[in-house]
This record gives C-alpha cells, structure tokens and sequence, in this order.
C-alpha cells in the first residue's frame, strides 16, 4: 500500500516532550515521516496530536525533544520558518479573510508585485495553475466568505501549495466535510503524495485511516503507544490502541417508543443570508424519546431550519411550535427557556467566544441566573464551581477552566 517504503525520512520527531500548565500534552513522543507517505496520526480528542503537530509548524516550542527535516535538526521560532523548511499545515479551523478573493487569500504575506503594486493576474494564473495541478477545483476570483466549507479547505492546501509545501499536515480535515466531500478529499491526497508530497494525516476516524493511510502511529495521553501497519490493521485494533481496553462496535438499539410531539414546524419558510429561500415549506413532527435526522448535503437549508426552530433566525412564513406553545419569531433566550439547547455547526464561529475562558463559555446562555449572578453582579467562585463540575462530567481536556477557548 505504501509509496514509502525504503523512502527518505522527510520529518522527524525525536523524544518531544510538551507541557502546559497542569497538562502533559507529548511525553517523549517519536514520530517518523517517509517520504511519499500518507501517516495516520491517531488518537482521542486531548491525546497531544494537534500538540505535536503545532510543533512540527512552529507554532509552539518543545520543552525537550529534537525536530529534524529532511535528517537536519532544526527549531522552528515562528511558522515562517516551518514554511520556509517547506512545510504547510490546514488547521482545523481555516485561517482565511472572508471577504477576500480565494487568490488574495492565497497569496496574502507573499503577494507577487510588479513594481510597487500588487500583481493581482499572476496571482489568479498562479492559484489557477495549482488548482489544476493538483485537482483542487476553485475558482480564483470567488470570494471566499461565499464558498462550501470543503471549497475553503481546498483553499487552505492551495495556500501551503503556493508557498512550495512538501511536507503537509492535515489537522482532523474530514471534520467540517460531508460523505461525498470526504470522498473527494481522500482523492486529492492521493494525488497529492502522487506528485512527491508527504502527508501527516492527524484524526480519530478510524474507518478514514484504514482507507488512506500507508502508516499509523496512534497517540493515547500524550505517549505513543504504538503504530501499526492499515494493511492487517482492523477497526477493532486501532480503537484498542487508542483507549487502552477492548472497544464494542455493536450498538444495543432499543426500539423507539415516540410520545408526543415535542417540536412541530408547519409550514416553514426560511431564507439565508442573502435573502434566497433555502428552507421552503417544511413540515416536520419531533416526538419525545425518538432521535429525529435531518440529511442532506451542506448548503441546503439545514443550517437555517434549525436556527428558525432555535429563535436565531427569523422565518419568512409558517411556524414553529415547541411543546405546544407558538415559538415563531421568539428570541433564542425565550426559545431556550423552552427546553432547546442549540450547538451551531461551526463551535468555533458561532458557539464559544474564543477569547474567554472556560469558566465564561459555559454560562454564556445563562450568566444573568442564579446561581451564576446575585443582584445584578456575577458569582465568580460559582461559575468556577460549576466549570470544573462540567470538566469532570465531560472529561474536557483542558490545563485549566480558566483557559481560553
């Protein structure tokens, strides 16, 4: 299955040690990545990969361990030396400027001039060319802001491509995509290291490893327990791997007993941003003690029905009804008194305010109540309580319930 066998060692880790306050992230960890290669990093959320990783870009420094590329040791200060080491990494969460052109993202910080002024036609031949090359299909004058999530991913790597990235890492990319997209996704790595790239894969999917990867090292608690080779390796192994005990795929589905409707829509007309209607005339029932699906391809109207039936989005008709009572057109806080809970399909954008911390995020909905407010002034020691309370129940990976999003 592998490319790399009998390849040059293009990136390595050896004995990385990482800490933050109150968290080993990387207890002496070595990584090995071969030229050509597509290598799985593995491991629960909190297992100290995208840690790693940020070390390999330069983003954070090891606190013991060496870093070598292309068999030099070398210390990144900045990405910018990662960079220009020839290494590029897509974060999970896009680094792009919404309203720019997808060429003026690319080549933002590396912008091609003629004379003093910006050389905007080289920039779209270029990101057209690359966009070609490698089968990353985008239009180099669309703005990004307007693009599908897995259009701005594409985005992302011809950003790495443009600034001669060999070694690419990949931090969880099938998160934010669909089926189809993921699909399409493997195809572009494949092509990718086809062309002499080497790819750092970082997920917890396993089905995604045994379907892309030529290796696998799997992380658990920041140490590397071991690797393994996705041509003998099974679903079951890997997730043994990860956790530490024998994991069951076998999923005891009790049949529903539906009672009664708890969220009816009638009607429902809803439009994006831009005013088109992407919501047009839904009719659903929701009953208790079932799980109601909602399919269909991003972009085509699921965002906008569920923020109509949460109160962050007006509809253009119809209604909404939750337990009974008329919610059309009511504030998300009066929706919320109601019993619905809403988790946005960006957490990051739309769901946590990323420069406060922990303690803050989770009362965002609910900081004016007791026990979190008396008298019009918040109670700093119970929003602490209840932070490391939810910490505990939820096992969120965190230094501290003070640290920022």
């Amino acid at each position: 299955m592998s490319q790399a066998d009998g390849a040059a060692v293009v990136l390595e880790a050896r004995s990385i040690t990482k800490r933050f306050p109150g968290v080993l992230a990387n207890a002496d960890v070595d990584l090995v990545l071969h030229a050509g290669e597509i290598l799985c990093l593995l491991g629960e959320n909190g297992a100290g990969k995208s840690t790693l990783m940020n070390i390999a870009y330069g983003l954070y420094h090891a606190d013991a361990g060496e870093l070598r590329v292309h068999g030099e040791p070398v210390r990144f200060d900045s990405s910018a030396d990662a960079i220009a080491a020839g290494i590029g990494m897509v974060h999970q969460h896009f680094q792009l400027v919404p309203v720019l052109t997808v060429a003026e993202n690319v080549v933002l910080g590396q912008e091609p001039r003629s004379g003093p002024f910006l050389d905007l036609a080289t920039a779209r031949g270029e990101v057209a060319e690359l966009s070609r090359r490698y089968g990353l299909a985008i239009d180099p004058d669309a703005t990004v802001g307007e693009l599908s999530v897995g259009a701005q991913q594409r985005v992302e790597l011809i950003k790495a491509l443009y600034r001669n990235a060999d070694i690419l890492i990949l931090d969880e990319p099938t998160a934010v995509l669909t089926p189809g997209e993921v699909t399409e996704f493997f195809e572009v790595v494949r092509s990718l290291v086809s062309q002499g790239k080497s790819v750092v894969f970082i997920t917890h999917k396993l089905k995604e490893v045994l379907a892309v990867a030529d290796s696998v090292t799997v992380l658990r608690g920041g140490r590397v327990v071991g690797s393994a080779d996705p041509r003998t390796a099974t679903e079951a192994s890997l997730a043994s791997m990860m956790v530490g005990r024998d994991v069951s795929f076998e999923v005891d589905k009790q049949a529903a007993k539906p009672g009664r409707p708890v969220l009816v829509t009638a009607g429902l007309v809803v439009a994006d941003d831009r005013g088109v209607v992407t919501v047009d005339g839904v009719d659903l029932v929701a009953r208790g003690g079932e799980i109601f699906g909602i399919a269909g391809v991003e972009g085509n109207g699921q965002r906008e029905l569920v923020e109509a039936i949460a109160g962050m989005r007006p509809p253009v008709s119809g209604s909404v009804a939750i337990g009974g009572t008329d919610t059309t057109g009511l504030s998300p806080r009066r929706v919320e008194a109601l019993g619905v809970g809403h988790v946005p399909e960006d957490r990051g954008k739309h769901g946590l305010v990323g420069i406060f911390p922990i303690t803050d995020n989770l009362v965002l909905n609910r900081y004016q109540r007791q026990p979190f407010a008396a008298r019009g002034v918040m109670q700093r020691d119970a929003i602490a309580d209840h932070a490391r309370e939810q910490v505990r129940a939820y096992d969120i990976r965190t230094p501290s319930v003070d640290t920022a999003c």
